[in-house]
């Protein structure tokens, strides 16, 4: 029986989390926030906040995740939880409107990031090849080792942090500065400041969204029971500082004018240091790009574990059940999420894909905060790291998503968000062909078959060519 190896440590851990989450949102997030909040000063707060209020789900990530330390995340829980057609619904939105544009996203702003050499890369067909290029390099990494690609990962993320650090260092040297305590500059501003930083923290989304991500491959980790809990917390708190200060440093650095019109772009604070600003501009650039191809790295490596979950369970395309005999690795999963994130650099434009992503992404959290409670409903939940107030936690967590959802339509380009919804809305349709059909390479044929909930029902056998196929058991 062929299965994923636990490999990663908890240096690999670390390394994929804020690997993952500091990656292009610092950068391209920062112009969007303080657009939406219309003040450097509350863009710093709406950066604050939207660390703070991810505490509680932190809480219950690694809660669920020492529940049940395997592969699928979301997937999985849900699938447990007793609806199979959310579990799916949950992947069908990961696949097509969460995972593949993160590598999108990602890709294309480290070669953007590149502009301060090259300007041509700001925008131009050159800059989608070499993106594109970037994808398939990274992708042969964890085609081939889940080892290795997280050795990769670790060392690069050491590297990305030093900038960020510096940067936040800068900021608090240069506080007195007028660029950073001015009013509210928005249309139809009417004194309601809070509303402008809940406007923020929805902006803020994209940056924070890659903690889960570590979860997808949660069956790969060591003794995940104790170091999923440490690591989550850990590079929550971490990452939440080092986005406060830069969020602060650059609206303290740029112009508030000038910043808001990078939206959609890649902001440079360095550019605009009073001494040696050519040097440092290159120097974050750099840095920059380095930040970004950590993240996209991570992204491409765990990623595709969540595709490899379903299709072992026969509810998706039936190759992504497939694991490489002699990598152990989900080869073909990981190869279509990267194809297609290439296509989907040559037709969409990084702001709309940041509002398709946001909308996607929270809606998944409301599904996944609200398994946990059926989920502790079950013999087998039996987590050794447990959320306190957990109640608490998981309410306030299933509130604050329809909050940010609502905001989302008035940060993001219209039409990115309303194309997440009719895709989410696609999905319940696509989960009934699936369960009818087994789609394999160009064959359709149908079947019949019913999602195991419970461990008791069914056994899940897999082959080396990782196929899955499913037996009742005698009762």
């Amino acid at each position: 029986m062929l299965k994923p190896k636990r490999e990663l440590s908890l240096y690999h851990i670390f390394g994929i989390i804020i690997g993952t989450v500091i990656g292009s949102g610092v950068f391209i997030n920062i112009p969007i926030v303080q657009k939406a909040t219309g003040s450097p000063i509350l863009a710093t707060f709406a950066w604050l906040v939207g660390g703070l209020i991810l505490i509680p789900q932190i809480f219950i990530f690694s809660e669920l995740g020492t529940a049940y330390p395997e592969q699928g995340f979301g997937y999985t829980y849900l699938k447990k939880a007793g609806s199979p057609s959310l579990a799916f619904l949950y992947v069908w939105t990961a696949f097509w409107i969460t995972d593949m544009p993160s590598i999108t996203i990602m890709s294309v702003a480290g070669i953007v990031a590149l502009k301060f050499f090259f300007p041509i890369l700001a925008n131009s067909i050159l800059t989608k090849i070499i993106a594109s290029l970037l994808i398939i390099t990274l992708t042969s990494v964890h085609y081939f080792s889940v080892k290795k690609g997280g050795n990769f990962q670790f060392v690069i993320t050491i590297i990305k942090i030093s900038p960020l650090i510096l940067l936040s260092i800068f900021g608090v040297i240069l506080f007195r500065s007028e660029n950073l305590f001015i009013a509210p500059l928005i249309e139809n501003y009417d004194g309601n400041w809070l509303w402008l930083i809940i406007l923020g923290v929805s902006g803020t989304v994209w940056s924070y969204a890659g903690f889960p991500n570590v979860l997808y491959m949660a069956g790969e980790i060591k003794d995940p029971q104790r170091n999923i809990p440490k690591a989550l917390i850990t590079s929550l708190f971490f990452v939440t500082l080092v986005y406060t200060l830069v969020g602060f440093a650059s609206g303290l650095l740029i112009p508030h004018n000038e910043l808001i019109n990078l939206s959609g772009s890649f902001a440079n604070p360095f550019k605009y240091l009073p001494w040696f600003a050519g040097i440092a501009g290159g120097f974050l650039a750099i840095s920059a790009f380095i930040s970004i191809t950590g993240a996209t790295n991570a992204c491409i490596m765990a990623q595709p574990r969540l595709q490899y979950s379903i299709a072992r369970d026969g509810l998706f395309f039936k190759s992504f059940a497939y694991l490489h005999p002699k990598y152990g690795t989900p080869s073909k999963s990981i190869i279509f999420q990267s194809g297609a994130a290439i296509i989907l650099i040559f037709i969409g434009g990084i702001e709309s894909l940041l509002g398709y992503f946001t909308f996607a992404f929270l809606f998944q959290n409301i599904l996944i905060f609200g398994s946990i409670f059926w989920l502790k409903k079950r013999e087998d939940y039996r987590p050794k790291y447990k959320a306190p107030m957990w109640k608490t936690m998981v309410l306030f967590s299933l509130i604050i998503q329809p909050i940010l959802i609502i905001a989302t339509f008035q940060v993001f380009p219209f039409k990115g968000v309303v194309i997440a919804s009719a895709i989410t809305a696609l999905g319940l349709p696509a989960y009934l062909f699936f369960k009818n059909y087994e789609f394999d390479g160009m064959r359709i044929r149908k079947v019949r078959r019913k999602l195991a909930t419970n461990p008791s029902e069914i056994k899940i056998e897999e082959n080396f060519t990782g196929q899955a196929k499913t037996n009742k058991k005698n009762n």
